[in-house]
């Protein structure tokens, strides 16, 4: 005999979780691009297995010039795995001569530094990066933009930075989206990777809930429950026009997009259990996965696009599978503990992320795809809905701190952890947007 669902179970949000809370239901209204009233305070714990150390001069030229090194030094201070050099009173243009050995006898391996000028509005920025130990220069590169544009900007440099160095590509251009709840108000919010700059892509007195970014970050699919029941809408962001993907009989939920941006995978309720479909990106062509005689729930595309990630209690308890997008056997992937829950799994593939609950505590678990091999992350007492950086290196995820409810990041070996704290209400189902190319 099955057991007696609520709405909200149904759903297949991405923190099962909620579903022994229900969700309560009122009205909606849109407001694209609205800048939010408040930003996200960064705390940043632990450093990484290696420190490359740098100095950042202040840029020379014109006032915002210090603005712009101060958020390269944040960004590249956030990543844990670089070590400030007192680059006080360096005074350096683009175009100047590096006394490459006074560098390294401070301590820094690698000096960037630059210039800005402003004419008529429009700002430009050339910066420039050198080793100081092979007294070499590794990259320079000039942008231009407007004064709002400079964040964007310095973000782009400390991506370059970062590459040059690691190797590996930059995160901090890239953005994040999350759900904020105010009292009985929830918006969808999109901010900067570092949560800075939130803008405001829906308000609604309803619940919002399962943002996912499209490949190309131009949209985001979500779930609504302005009608009353959950809906998967997507919104074109720069527009703000949104139209509903899914709106079947029963409850519509947990969207995710396919690497290349043609389908979705979502959950439907319409056979009387939630279950999962793939369906085109345009609303047609809808086909259900498999069938199950429990609840599957919370999809997400393999990199390569051929299979699903999900989570089923088809076991008696609730785990992670796998299943080609085909349709076919479900194969179990998670063996560690009772309860895996809200998979994601790392841009190549080889690592998966996921919910666990360990001595009550629910905590972020990464496990190798190939090994099996688990790890535990965080300590927990309650944290949710895990999502990969574009790069692999680190996980966003919500938690509660002090009794708040904060996003937080974590690199991906545990080593080093940010808070981004929102200044007033809770932030929940956070969601790491794709490069943007």
């Amino acid at each position: 005999m099955m057991t007696a669902l609520t709405p909200a179970k149904l759903a297949g949000s991405r923190s099962w979780r909620a579903w022994a809370f229900g969700i309560v239901a009122l009205t909606a209204g849109l407001l694209a691009s609205r800048p939010a009233d408040a930003q996200l305070r960064v705390d940043i714990s632990g450093v990484g297995a290696t420190q490359y150390p740098i100095a950042i001069a202040d840029f020379a030229g014109d006032g915002q010039g210090q603005a712009v090194a101060e958020v390269v030094r944040a960004d590249l201070t956030r990543s844990g795995q670089f070590r400030l050099i007192n680059a006080t009173g360096a005074s350096l243009n683009a175009e100047s001569s590096v006394a490459y050995d006074d560098w390294r006898n401070r301590g820094a391996d690698y000096l960037a530094y630059g210039s800005i000028t402003q004419s008529g509005g429009q700002y430009n920025v050339s910066y420039r990066l050198v080793d100081s130990v092979r007294k070499t220069q590794l990259d320079g590169v000039a942008f231009s933009g407007t004064e709002k544009e400079l964040r964007r900007i310095s973000h782009q440099i400390a991506d370059r930075i970062y590459e040059k160095i690691t190797g590996v590509r930059g995160v901090f251009s890239t953005r994040i989206a999350y759900v904020l709840q105010t009292g009985n108000n929830y918006e969808l919010q999109i901010a900067d990777a570092d949560g800075q700059n939130p803008q405001v892509m829906l308000r609604s007195k309803q619940s919002i809930i399962s943002p996912a970014w499209s490949p190309d970050g131009k949209r985001l699919a979500y779930v609504s429950f302005e009608s009353g029941k959950p809906v998967v809408y997507v919104q074109t962001l720069a527009t703000g026009q949104r139209v509903p993907l899914a709106n079947f009989k029963g409850n519509n939920s947990a969207p995710a997009w396919s690497p290349n941006g043609s389908q979705l995978a979502i959950v439907l309720s319409r056979d009387s259990i939630s279950q999962i479909y793939t369906i085109n990106a345009d609303g047609s062509g809808l086909r259900r996965v498999m069938r199950s005689p429990l609840i599957d729930t919370e999809p997400q595309y393999t990199p390569d696009g051929g299979s699903l990630i999900f989570t089923s209690d088809r076991g008696g308890s609730p785990h992670i599978y796998r299943v080609p997008v085909s349709g076919g056997e479900a194969q179990r992937i998670t063996f560690n503990g009772s309860y895996n829950i809200s998979p994601a799994i790392s841009p190549d593939g080889n690592n998966l992320v996921y919910v666990t609950r360990r001595n009550g505590a629910f905590r972020i678990a990464v496990q190798n795809m190939a090994s099996g091999a688990e790890q535990l992350l965080t300590a927990g007492p309650d944290d949710q809905s895990p999502s990969f950086a574009p790069n692999g290196m680190q996980i966003l995820y919500s938690s509660v701190q002090g009794g708040q409810s904060v996003l937080a990041v974590t690199s991906v070996d545990g080593r080093v952890r940010q808070t981004l704290s929102s200044l007033n209400g809770k932030v929940r189902e956070p969601t790491w947007g794709p490069f943007s190319n």
